[in-house]
């Protein structure tokens, strides 16, 4: 039996939307039609994403073109939600939009000092001129106003335009906002996923940021509605996965590298961190102790390809600077010396992948 396009248009248009109770012909549904000997193929174009009806849709259409043309006709339709999502006023508005750089700061277990790593990182970038911001995305376990000296600081909200915009608190050069100025920080938070990533959102958008050169984002530790929820808000520039050196930790921390680097998310990797690289006490700075194992981190960069960005050994003044709100980046120390080392890496890596990369876009569900 022939199968002609226009044939197929034909049946498909007595293929109703359950919600409209239009055809799917005339609502402009039915894209890039092909008619090959005994295949049919096209692509579904959904009027909004998340469409309900979307997998019935489809069944439906492939009944009528069987039952038309036969049992051994094949069909092979693709649905995709090719609809820009609302924007809503916040986001037109938001100040999001004059961020250059849009950096997450990411581990695939807790306990690597991925915190620490992003508080010392943002302080040491903002030390090279660069305006630098960062959000505490960690909504379950806010730490960044502990580390920054800012326990009993409110933001303050201000009015732009009718829209109520979260000014973020600034502190050794970088402007900051956390979930952590908001709750009680001897309450446990209780969210459940919607609620995390609600208030993620509104960190991003509502945020007076201004003018940023680097916008780090601190990521709750493995993967989470939260990094689903900011690759479809924002175009991630790149993400740094940090890790100690032992095996238990790099295994996870491939998880990371897979969920970034994944066809459905493509952010690309800028590097590892290694923390917790070796232990020097405070009284003998040349010596070092590989309690974790050794330069099990740049062994795995290695293997995957990446730059290993740095090398940030257990120190006391780093666990004293956290606990005290005064990062150790700010001083002229051997481990200051590092950060600043981790940051001119950054740097460095940043404009490279700006260079050499496609912009990334954010991320946009689609229905296969």
């Amino acid at each position: 039996m022939n199968i002609s396009s226009e044939a197929v248009m034909d049946i498909l248009s007595g293929v109703k939307h359950p919600e409209t109770g239009a055809d799917i012909v005339s609502m402009g549904m039915v894209h890039g039609l092909e008619v090959d000997q005994h295949k049919v193929s096209f692509t579904l174009k959904l009027t909004k994403n998340n469409d309900p009806f979307a997998s019935s849709i489809k069944k439906a259409a492939t009944k009528t073109i069987k039952e038309r043309f036969g049992e051994e006709v094949e069909v092979e339709i693709m649905v995709v939600a090719n609809v820009e999502p609302r924007v809503s006023p916040l986001k037109q508005k938001a100040s999001i939009s004059k961020v250059k750089n849009i950096v997450a700061i990411a581990s695939g277990k807790g306990g690597v000092g991925k915190s620490t790593i992003a508080a010392n990182l943002a302080v040491a970038v903002a030390k090279t001129g660069a305006k630098v911001g960062l959000i505490d995305a960690d909504i379950y376990g806010p730490s960044m106003p502990k580390m920054f000296n800012l326990e009993h600081t409110q933001p303050e909200i201000v009015k732009e335009d009718g829209l109520e915009l979260i000014v973020p608190v600034e502190n050794y050069g970088v402007k900051l906002l956390s979930i952590g100025f908001f709750v009680d920080p001897n309450s446990a938070l209780v969210w459940r996923g919607p609620m995390a990533t609600s208030a993620l959102k509104q960190l991003i958008h509502q945020g007076a940021w201004g003018e940023l050169d680097y916008l780090f984002i601190d990521m709750p530790p493995g993967t989470s509605d939260i990094h689903l929820t900011l690759v479809q808000e924002v175009p991630v520039t790149g993400a740094i996965i940090v890790s100690t050196p032992q095996d238990v930790a790099l295994a996870d921390a491939v998880k990371g590298i897979s969920m970034f680097t994944s066809q459905s998310i493509n952010v690309p990797v800028l590097g590892l961190v290694e923390n917790m690289a070796w232990f020097t006490p405070e009284e003998l700075p040349d010596n070092k102790y590989y309690i974790f194992g050794k330069e099990g981190c740049k062994k795995l960069a290695d293997r995957m390809k990446l730059p290993l960005l740095g090398q940030i050994p257990i120190v006391q003044s780093i666990r004293e600077g956290g606990d005290y709100g005064e990062p150790v980046a700010i001083h002229s120390s051997i481990v200051g010396k590092a950060f600043d080392e981790l940051a001119k890496n950054v740097i460095e890596r940043v404009e490279w992948r700006n260079r050499e990369l496609p912009p990334t876009k954010i991320v946009n569900v689609q229905h296969k």
